[in-house]
């Protein structure tokens, strides 16, 4: 059965095709164009294998949204990536401390978007 990946990104392109990259190699894709949306689908329990998430996002942005996940219990051990394109690394310690996995720096190769999902799903 095929992983689902969701990815929450306030930029219809990145959506686009990063689901299109992710659909190629064989996943599911839920998506969400912001934090409020995907929250929804998280207090819905919508079943998911790794959160890709945008960090700069309209109202909450992709740390306050991994706050929030973190705090489900059904999500408490989901992988979840950083997909921005910010590279500082108080960001990154930042993310980390709210409960990253990792980060993937925009714009991604397809080869680099996939190479770190597969380092982060089992």
């Amino acid at each position: 059965m095929a992983k689902t990946i969701f990815l929450v990104d306030d930029s219809a392109t990145i959506l686009l095709s990063v689901s299109n990259i992710l659909r190629k190699a064989g996943f599911a894709v839920e998506k969400a164009a912001n934090a409020e949306e995907a929250m929804k689908k998280f207090s819905a329990s919508v079943k998911v294998d790794l959160l890709i998430t945008d960090l700069n996002m309209p109202g909450m942005n992709g740390i306050e949204l991994i706050k929030k996940v973190r705090n489900l219990p059904l999500y408490r051990f989901l992988p979840i990536l950083f997909l921005t394109t910010e590279s500082q690394q108080s960001r990154k310690v930042e993310a980390k401390a709210a409960g990253a996995s990792g980060w993937i720096v925009k714009p991604a190769t397809a080869d680099d978007l996939l190479h770190t999902i597969k380092l982060v799903i089992k």
